[in-house]
């Protein structure tokens, strides 16, 4: 009984979501945006008749947030997302963008640090080194250094159109805050130059409950995303 009241719980909060229109914009990168918009859109391969990250899209409203102020001071208070940031900045680590070309044995030092993550093995693409890393142009590039200027985390974050979505984020597995520290300076940063509506970290339910957490006292929000795709002229 307790699994189908959770089923309907769920389905209850699906029906409330609110709706995020998603725009992707090909121009940005021809070659690959129309291939995200392609694998964000496909059938859920578990729930046929709905697409892929379509309900319960983890997304911040950026666009409602005119100042880094606002949305830090919604993720503040004790064990939410600006407490854990502040402690890794006060801890020495610094956020900022990378050449991931410049950290190649940091990053795959991250990479093999835990031998799976969130449940699951990690993946074979993330176990073989690689000695050089591609840079597109819709992509920007962020690290979090430790106080001796080695790289502890990374993140990977694709500009689409009217948003933004984290596709890689790893960090070796410490108390310091560094994935928050890593997550809200990004954040930060897309608010104060005012391009994106959205940001997006996957999707909300799919996740485990640490994750899902993790997620929530950074300010994402589960949403129904309605996507589009506008192809260049």
């Amino acid at each position: 009984m307790s699994s189908l009241r959770k089923c309907c719980s769920t389905l209850a909060q699906i029906i409330r979501l609110p709706v995020a229109p998603l725009r992707f914009n090909a121009t940005l990168e021809p070659a690959t945006v129309p291939t995200v918009y392609a694998q964000f859109t496909k059938r859920h391969p578990r729930y046929k008749l709905i697409r892929s990250k379509t309900l319960g899209a983890a997304l911040i409203d950026v666009g409602a947030l005119d100042t880094r102020k606002k949305y830090l001071d919604g993720i503040k208070g004790k064990n939410n997302g600006a407490y854990h940031a502040a402690r890794a900045r006060k801890r020495g680590y610094v956020c900022k963008e990378i050449d991931r070309n410049a950290y190649v044995d940091d990053i795959h030092d991250i990479n093999m640090s835990e031998d799976s993550r969130q449940g699951r093995p990690m993946d074979k693409a993330y176990t073989e080194k690689r000695e050089r890393f591609d840079v597109l142009g819709n992509f920007r590039y962020y690290g979090v250094l430790n106080p001796a200027g080695r790289l502890v985390a990374y993140a990977t974050f694709g500009m689409y159109g009217n948003f933004g979505a984290f596709s890689q984020l790893m960090g070796h597995r410490n108390n310091d805050g560094i994935m928050h520290l890593l997550i809200v300076d990004v954040v930060c940063r897309q608010i104060d130059e005012g391009e994106l509506q959205y940001i997006m970290y996957d999707t909300y339910f799919g996740a485990q409950p640490g994750l899902r957490q993790f997620k929530t006292i950074l300010g994402f929000k589960p949403y129904r995303a309605k996507y589009s795709l506008q192809s260049p002229p």
